[in-house]
């Protein structure tokens, strides 16, 4: 696993928006805009079960990552790395933190019934733009 920097992590900790990327089982790309997050080790993304990435997610782990800066589109942080966990622990509290992060907001409006999950990606890979 390769590791960030300070300023590489605290990138993928602002409302900054990532461009997610799996492999369909016959091998075309499945992209799909995602809030991101750091917790110091792994990159995080905060699904729903409802979604095709993480079907896609769960059958090849290997995963693609572009992250833009909100303001520049030509400042941005590039992760290939692999799903190294999948959970539901903690998955709908770091939703609410992201929320503030994303919008300033205390909590985020769960739909009824949905289900989150937290992927934590193991960067293997890391390709940058101006993020130190």
């Amino acid at each position: 696993m390769t590791k960030l920097t300070e300023g590489q992590g605290r990138f993928l900790q602002e409302p900054n928006f990532g461009i997610v990327a799996a492999l369909r089982g016959d091998g075309s790309v499945h992209q799909s805009v995602v809030w991101v997050d750091w917790d110091g080790a792994h990159v995080l993304v905060n699904l729903t079960t409802t979604r095709a990435k993480l079907g896609l997610l769960q059958e090849d782990r290997r995963v693609s990552l572009l992250v833009l800066q909100r303001d520049d589109a030509y400042t941005w942080l590039g992760i290939e790395g692999e799903v190294a966990e999948i959970t539901t622990e903690g998955a709908e509290a770091h939703m609410h933190h992201q929320a503030g992060v994303y919008f300033g907001r205390e909590r985020y409006d769960l739909p009824e019934g949905e289900q989150r999950v937290l992927v934590r990606i193991a960067p293997q890979t890391i390709t940058t733009h101006g993020v130190d």
